[in-house]
Formats: structure tokens, sequence, C-alpha cells
């Protein structure tokens, strides 16, 4: 997804239902941080530091990370905990970080659900899946200079290899990074 795509997509969800909340938490969520959706689903309540603005995940291997997430996520979050503070007393785990609307814990499928629902909500004609979500988050984060290892950090990829696969340049951005830095091509600034 472009940037501008996955701006419509979170900027579409307006509501204060519940449901509304819900799925605005987890797709901003989703993109603050670049989580498999398994990873999304398998969060407790304490994994989370809204007042850090970190996550602690325990990614393939049982491995764990800290992973930040910024201002938009944290309030999101945060609206979502407000609003489902009730359903958690009488829910199956409350423990969970998000809820499905009978208060069980959400599946990968649900989160699936939620995000093709939130596509079509949006006028967005594209097929996606939260892995693109993730996608995404990596592809972003490159073309705004972020470190490729940082990112596999983030990603919690033990191999750097791994982390190219999800990230790929763009024709515009490989013809700016050329005319900036090979010798050849660099243009001589007219004088003023």
């Amino acid at each position: 997804m472009t940037v501008d795509e996955v701006f419509a997509l979170l900027d579409h969800i307006v509501g204060q239902q519940p449901a509304d909340l819900r799925d605005r938490a987890i797709l901003e969520f989703l993109y603050a941080t670049g989580l498999r959706v398994g990873e999304l689903v398998s969060l407790d309540l304490h994994d989370i530091d809204l007042a850090a603005g970190v996550v602690r995940v325990l990614g393939k291997g049982r491995k764990e990370r800290m992973v930040p997430f910024g201002g938009k996520a944290n309030e999101a979050v945060r609206a979502w905990l407000k609003v489902s503070q009730n359903r958690r007393d009488h829910a199956a785990e409350p423990e969970a970080l998000f809820l499905n609307l009978r208060g069980g814990r959400l599946t990968d499928r649900s989160v699936r659900r939620i995000l093709n629902r939130r596509i079509l909500d949006a006028a967005l004609f594209l097929k996606v899946s939260p892995h693109a979500i993730r996608h995404s988050f990596a592809t972003h984060l490159l073309g705004a200079g972020a470190d490729l290892r940082a990112i596999q950090e983030l990603l919690g990829h033990a191999s750097l290899s791994t982390t190219q696969r999800y990230t790929h340049v763009t024709p515009d951005s490989l013809m700016q990074v050329y005319d900036k830095a090979h010798p050849r091509a660099m243009r001589k600034k007219e004088p003023s």
C-alpha cells in the first residue's frame, strides 16, 4: 500500500462505536508497529506500555522484542481500552488487548475480515492482507531513510536477507539516489 492508501484507510474509520474504536486501534497499531497478525492477536494488556509508547512482542521462535509505536496508534489504543473496560469484566479473556465484541480474543481471521471490511468502507479497491500492512510499514520506513538494520529489529527478523525481501525501491526513489550520489550524474547548480 502507498502512504496515501494507508492514510485513506485509517482516516476513514471515524465512528465512536466500540467496533469502530477497536478496528481503528488494530489498524493503526499494525501500521505503527509492523507486527505480524499472529503477534497482534496474542498481545495482552500487560504487554503494552502506553506511557512509554512501546509494546513487548513475542515473535517467531518465542523471541522477545520491544517495538515502539507513535502517537496516533497510542491515541487509538487508549480510546479502545476506555470503551472496552466494561466489556472486560465479563470477557472470556479479559487480559487480551484486542477483544471481539462478545469478549473473546480476536483471531487472525477476524483481523483479516476487519481489514477487508474497512478497505471496502474506504472505497479503496485493493486486495490486501494484514501482512501487506507489515510490508507497507517496512517499505515506508525505508523510503523515509530508516536504516535497514533497524527495520530488521523492529520486524523481528533473524536474517537481514529476510528484511530485504520486504523492502523494494521505487524507480523514482532509485533515480533520486542515483542523481544525488553518482559523481557523473550530479547536476551542477546554476549560478544565481
